[in-house]
């Protein structure tokens, strides 16, 4: 049987993603019926306060450029209202978490007030001298279960 999966679907299974992650570290959040740029509000008993979320979610990495090495990218509003970005790769049930402006200051690319972060899947990609491109090593401590007991205290460390 195949499946059709359409933009609704994958970006509700980001959004279940980050939240099933999320519970395993015991925080907990609830999802939003409206899309005003926060898809998520997730309250840690240890910090006191409400957190909002934005969550950016893709079902595959793709060839860069239609032929080249594997890569993953994701586009987001330079404004974004949510104080943190939660982005998605749904093949590997894998999650990144960055603050509003962690995400800003990684993103290559800001045209028109919206943001492109992205990077490469591929481990064989080489890196120029001057550090680029972006591979996904590199952004190993943005793993959700890396940040989340770091931006919300008392959070459990994931269990292997």
């Amino acid at each position: 049987m195949s499946l059709t999966r359409n933009s609704l679907h994958i970006g509700a299974g980001g959004e279940l993603l980050v939240q099933y992650q999320l519970l395993k570290l015991g925080i907990d959040s609830a999802r939003l019926t409206t899309d005003a740029g926060i898809d998520l509000v997730v309250y840690a008993p240890g910090a006191r306060k409400a957190t909002t979320v934005q969550v950016k979610t893709k079902d595959r990495a793709r060839s860069s450029g239609g032929n080249g090495k594997m890569a993953i990218g994701w586009s987001f509003p330079h404004e974004t209202p949510a104080e943190l970005l939660a982005f998605v790769l749904l093949e590997r049930d894998l999650v990144w978490l960055f603050t509003r402006d962690q995400a800003r200051a990684t993103a290559q690319q800001n045209n028109k007030g919206t943001r492109e972060l992205y990077w490469y899947t591929d481990p064989t990609v080489r890196k120029r001298p001057d550090g680029s491109p972006l591979i996904e090593t590199d952004v190993d401590q943005y793993l959700l279960e890396r940040q989340a007991p770091l931006l919300f205290p008392g959070a459990s460390a994931a269990s292997s």
